[in-house]
């Protein structure tokens, strides 16, 4: 019986570290795109764990809230951060540390 117990902790630890894999990429492939469209640069194609929590949906069911932060830059110069939060497999919260904006000037438009 213990062995049984044993192989559904791995296997349900393993079905954890998969989905984790997969909300990561899916958070990472957001937080480009969000960049590309701010035009600042996402830096290392990386992005870290920070906190794993329950919390509830917008259904009220209850979700794995996953944070993370990752590093992006406005002049290529310079590393800012950046926070995601997913709820589940869906976006909850996008943040990026207060950056320079390029101005351009009207003369440019013309």
């Amino acid at each position: 019986m213990t062995e049984f117990m044993a192989l559904l902790l791995l296997l349900g630890l393993g079905w954890l570290w998969l989905e984790n894999q997969g909300v990561r990429d899916q958070a990472i492939a957001i937080a480009k795109d969000f960049c590309a469209k701010e035009n600042v640069q996402f830096l290392d194609d990386a992005m870290a764990p920070v906190k794993l929590s329950l919390k509830r949906n917008e259904r009220g069911h209850i979700a794995i809230a996953r944070t993370y932060q990752f590093e992006f830059s406005d002049t290529g110069d310079n590393r800012l951060k950046g926070t995601i939060i997913m709820l589940g497999r869906k976006l909850e919260t996008l943040h990026l540390q207060p950056y320079r904006l390029t101005v351009v000037s009207n003369e440019t438009l013309h």
